[in-house]
């Protein structure tokens, strides 16, 4: 399974990339889905992501005194130290790179997918990304709580996919594109308004 997802990430490191070139100072400053990170953070994010190592990831926690907030934040500033055209080369540098945090093989997979989103809606860029991709993520989170807690997330609700024949639970049905459903399993509230059904009240609650 772990060499079955890297054709796909770096595909789609590879289209994020060209879908960034071009930015201006401005969108570079936008907020992106995640809360508190601009679009020029998330990708120095993503960056430092296709660097780590599992034993580089220990040093660096271990030297942030086991924060993950504050280990996270110094790879970020590393990472954008250069301006945003250093970080975007240096993304492209590490189109292809293999290596990872530790942590289950799909949740590189999610990194990829996810994070380009963040990016993405807020700039109104669209992509199509692979269903099949979407999916195996979504379905990742919503059965796990490691990293993001998405399983205690949608937790008694059905996630119903109205662009593809995948469903996920029970109870009030959420519905939507699939991919808006895998933002929303990660806690992306912002997607919210693109699901319908009785279980997004819920989701909203939490």
């Amino acid at each position: 399974m772990a060499n079955d997802i890297w054709p796909v990430v770096h595909a789609e490191r590879r289209a994020l990339a060209a879908d960034l070139a071009g930015l201006s100072e401005d969108q570079w400053r936008t907020p992106s889905l995640c809360g508190g990170w601009s679009v020029h953070d998330v990708l120095a994010h993503m960056v430092a992501t296709a660097k780590e190592s599992p034993a580089r990831f220990v040093t660096g926690l271990i030297g942030a005194g086991f924060s993950f907030d504050r280990f996270t934040s110094r790879r970020i500033a590393a990472e954008r130290a250069g301006g945003p055209a250093a970080t975007l080369a240096a993304f492209r540098a590490v189109e292809t790179s293999t290596t990872a945090p530790p942590g289950p093989t799909t949740s590189w997979l999610g990194e990829a997918l996810v994070h380009a989103e963040d990016i993405r809606r807020p700039l109104g860029i669209r992509h199509e990304y692979p269903a099949d991709a979407v999916r195996q993520v979504t379905e990742f989170y919503a059965s796990s709580n490691v990293l993001i807690g998405g399983k205690r997330r949608v937790e008694g609700v059905t996630l119903q996919a109205t662009d593809t024949d995948w469903s996920h639970g029970s109870g009030p049905v959420v519905a939507g594109p699939a991919l808006a459903l895998m933002l929303a399993t990660t806690g992306r509230t912002a997607v919210l308004d693109e699901l319908t059904g009785p279980g997004v009240a819920v989701l909203r609650g939490r």
